[in-house]
């Protein structure tokens, strides 16, 4: 097993599947576009559009909760939809 065996296509694949299950929501008439979700995710999922944080078109979501835990006003939250 190599170095690199952990970066495999279908590793990538689950992760993909398992963020589906969560959905991120941006309460925009409260955001301020500090830019904190913008600099903490990992994934580098936010941007700032219109003056106010927005998600990039194809986004990957790995339900760390950094975002949420880095923005002052309150304006990030997971909705899951497992039954």
């Amino acid at each position: 097993m190599g170095l690199f065996s952990f970066f495999k296509k279908d590793k990538v694949k689950e992760v993909k599947e398992e963020s589906q299950e969560s959905h991120i929501e941006i309460n925009r008439e409260n955001c301020k576009a500090c830019q904190r979700c913008v600099s903490v995710c990992p994934n580098n999922s936010f941007i700032i559009k219109d003056g106010k944080s927005s998600l990039k078109e194809g986004f990957v979501c790995r339900d760390c909760k950094v975002c949420v835990a880095a923005c002052p006003n309150q304006c990030i939250n997971f909705v899951n939809f497992e039954s």
